[in-house]
Formats: C-alpha cells, sequence, structure tokens
C-alpha cells in the first residue's frame, strides 16, 4: 500500500513538472512556403523542360515502333517465312527497348526532382529552423502532408525520447 501510494505521489509530481513546461509552435503550411520560393519554381520549370524533352523522345519512338508495325502488318501475308521471323524480333525488340526507356525515364525523372528540389527543401528548413530558434518555438505544425519540419534546438534539447 504504501509503495502504491508512493508511485502514485511520483506521478502527480512528475505530471506536474511536466504541465509546468510549455512549449511554443509554429504554424504554416510547408507546402505554401516551398512553392512561394524562386528556387522552387525554377527548379519545376526546369524539371518541365526535362520532362517535355523525354516525352518528345518517347512519342518519336512509338511513331517509329508504329511505322514499323504498320509495314509489317501489311506485308505480313507476303513475307517469306525467314523474312517474317526477322521482322517479329525486330518489333519484339522495339518493343522491348521502348518499355525499357520508358521505365528508365520514369526513374532518371524521379531522380532528377528529388536531386533539383533538394537543395530548396534544405534551405527552406535552415530558414525555418532558425526562425523557430528566433522566436523560441519547440517545432512546426503544418496541415499538410509534407513531413514534419526540422525541430528547433530547444526542443530536441527538452523533448521526451520517442
Amino acid at each position: 500500500m504504501k509503495k502504491t501510494f508512493l508511485l502514485l505521489a511520483f506521478a502527480c509530481v512528475c505530471t506536474l513538472l511536466q504541465a509546468q513546461t510549455t512549449f511554443k509552435y509554429g504554424y504554416l503550411s510547408f507546402e505554401t512556403a516551398l512553392k512561394a520560393m524562386p528556387d522552387y519554381a525554377a527548379a519545376e520549370r526546369n524539371l518541365a523542360d526535362l520532362k517535355a524533352k523525354y516525352q518528345a523522345e518517347a512519342q518519336r519512338v512509338e511513331d517509329e515502333f508504329n511505322k514499323k508495325y504498320e509495314l509489317f502488318l501489311d506485308g505480313q501475308r507476303t513475307f517469306p517465312l525467314p523474312i517474317l521471323r526477322k521482322r517479329q524480333a525486330e518489333i519484339q525488340e522495339l518493343l522491348e527497348k521502348n518499355a525499357a526507356f520508358a521505365a528508365e525515364s520514369k526513374r532518371l525523372l524521379e531522380q532528377a526532382e528529388q536531386d533539383a528540389k533538394a537543395p530548396v527543401l534544405a534551405r527552406l528548413r535552415t530558414v525555418l529552423n532558425r526562425i523557430g530558434t528566433d522566436r523560441g518555438y519547440a517545432s512546426f505544425l503544418t496541415p499538410t502532408t509534407m513531413p514534419c519540419l526540422s525541430s528547433t534546438k530547444r526542443w530536441a534539447k527538452t523533448s521526451m525520447p520517442w
């Protein structure tokens, strides 16, 4: 009984001590702040240009494939068997190359997006961390789906390890 009482008293004291520590939080839309940065607009333009180039190349390759396939279908009945097999193999190879190009271009575009936006995100986080430190914020709350912003030094020193 005595141990239970001491444990309950200790819990109450800890709760009261923790309740006295107040944290201030900053609130902003991370996506809106990010999109307002000139660096972000430049990165978006560069990515749009790169995406347009990849789309133009994909369209050219698709047109080339369609032309060869139409020629194959037009002459399919008149080709001798060795030529027919050779053309089928060429079309199959072209199809596989087109699929590989599409997958590789998608991967490269995603990587280019990450590479282009990484310095902008780092700069925004640095600025917000400085603002948070100057104003005494423990952290920033954001209503968007972006990841939580980096916490300030005060938060890192006083936060619970969870």
